[in-house]
């Protein structure tokens, strides 16, 4: 397969990743650990496609199981990484993030984190200075891209607010009509005459 269905395909599933890990959240009903439940499960769901499916495939085709101290810690520390960042996600949605605007925010500045690490891990042969400015240009736009999406995000539709405002007030109005009235000492006539 062409390399970039694979990218596309990560780009699907990692697209819609907060909106199914915020609907799990809320599905747990437990307002102060359902992001911890949420997370426990997406840690089975890594064991189950990052354990359990490669150790079948490495089975299939007969690898040798030689693994480098060097690889081993650079892909514990990937796994790591990308953990705590999942992990992050949840803390930003219990802090009252929204999905569209918490992963615009990530899948704007990620690109941004891996185009700098990998000109520091890997500088270009003619050094800094060889980098054409439209690379630069692309950084300040993919900075750019996240911010104007996550300020710009459609909001939810008007009606529904309304709903929510009017069955407030209405509750509201009951509250009022259900107190006794008391009346005022200074607007009851004087009985003196």
């Amino acid at each position: 397969m062409n390399w970039l269905i694979f990218a596309l395909m990560t780009v699907v599933t990692w697209g819609v990743y907060g909106a199914f890990l915020h609907t799990g959240q809320l599905g747990m009903k437990d307002a102060v650990n359902g992001r911890y439940k949420a997370f426990l499960f997406v840690g089975l769901a890594y064991f189950l496609t990052a354990v359990l499916a490669p150790l079948t495939i490495l089975l299939i085709r007969g690898a040798d199981w030689n693994y480098p101290k060097t690889g081993m810690v650079w892909s514990l520390i990937a796994g790591i990484a990308g953990a705590l960042g999942a992990f992050c996600v949840l803390l930003a949605f219990g802090a009252k993030g929204t999905p569209p605007v918490v992963m615009s925010i990530v899948f704007a500045g990620a690109p941004v984190v891996n185009a700098l690490y990998s000109i520091w891990q890997h500088p270009p042969a003619g050094g800094v200075g060889s980098i054409k400015p439209q690379f630069f240009l692309g950084i300040i736009l993919a900075a750019l891209g996240g911010c104007l999406v996550t300020y710009y995000k459609p909001n939810p539709p008007a009606a529904k607010q309304q709903q929510v405002t009017a069955a407030a007030t209405k509750q509201s109005g009951q509250e009022t009509k259900s107190k006794p009235q008391v009346p005022n000492p200074k607007q009851i006539p004087s009985s003196k005459s």
